[in-house]
């Protein structure tokens, strides 16, 4: 058995984490993984050579490079016995605040939340399909995850789409005091996804405040919320646009690594 470290300077969130799992569950070689979002690596216990495993990182397109490779004895499952129940947490989460954004932004007129509620039912996508893959085949797999990879990117499409309509054409002025609250709230949610997910994978209870604010999504949500101030302080609805179109193009990018796992 070998223990080989790689970075992955792209891997931004824990939904980016449950990308890597899912893409190496497939591998026989690979037998055990550890994560650091703080650090963006990832610790492979796995058998024989090191070229599949690398090979099936680059599909990802998360920047993965080989650091080091050492023998070791480890042989530790890859699912902690408990994950299934944390990973349904998380799913519940994100699928809540999918509903609760994509509703409050359609009322709003906030393409900022609809975006965010999108990047919601992303995360929801590779949570859902981390429960329902653990122990199918890897053809049921692959099918599910070139399901749900089409329909985000469809949904990303109409949104970037509806965009360049609001853009050019006439649309009224997002209400401002919604973005802020409802962005605040996603805030605390997906904090709380990524303290749920951390505890999965160590007895460690603390959390340092990187493997927090590295988060993509927490980036995001703190994006809306600061559109929303800019709606505020301007009258204007190009700051809730903008930051709508940023959000589109992220989930776009998050639904071509999940129909990289269909390959």
């Amino acid at each position: 058995m070998k223990k080989s470290i790689f970075t992955l300077s792209k891997m931004d969130c824990s939904a980016e984490e449950q990308l890597v799992s899912l893409k190496l569950s497939g591998l026989k070689e690979v037998k055990n993984l550890a994560f650091d979002l703080s650090e963006r690596s990832v610790t492979i216990v796995h058998a024989g050579d090191i070229t599949a495993v690398e090979d099936a990182l680059q599909d990802l397109n998360l920047g993965a490079i080989h650091i080091s490779s050492e023998y070791t004895d480890e042989r530790e499952p890859i699912q902690p016995k408990d994950e299934r129940r944390l990973l349904i947490y998380v799913l519940a989460i994100n699928a809540f605040f999918f509903v609760l954004e994509m509703t409050t932004g359609i009322l709003s007129n906030s393409m900022g939340l609809v975006a965010d509620s999108l990047d919601m039912l992303a995360d929801a996508f590779v949570y859902g399909l981390s429960l329902l893959v653990v122990g199918s085949t890897m053809l049921r797999k692959k099918r599910m995850a070139r399901s749900s990879g089409y329909l985000q990117l469809l949904l990303a499409v109409v949104g970037l789409t509806e965009i360049l309509r609001r853009f050019w054409g006439l649309s009224e002025v997002p209400v401002y005091s919604t973005m802020i609250a409802i962005s605040f709230l996603a805030l605390f949610g997906n904090v709380a996804c990524l303290i749920i997910l951390r505890k999965a994978r160590s007895n460690d209870p603390h959390m340092r405040a990187s493997q927090i604010f590295t988060s993509n999504d927490v980036i995001i949500n703190t994006g809306v919320l600061v559109a929303g101030v800019l709606v505020f302080l301007t009258g204007s609805k190009i700051p809730d646009l903008i930051i709508g179109s940023i959000v589109f193009v992220i989930v776009v990018r998050g639904a071509f690594r999940i129909l990289n796992l269909a390959k």
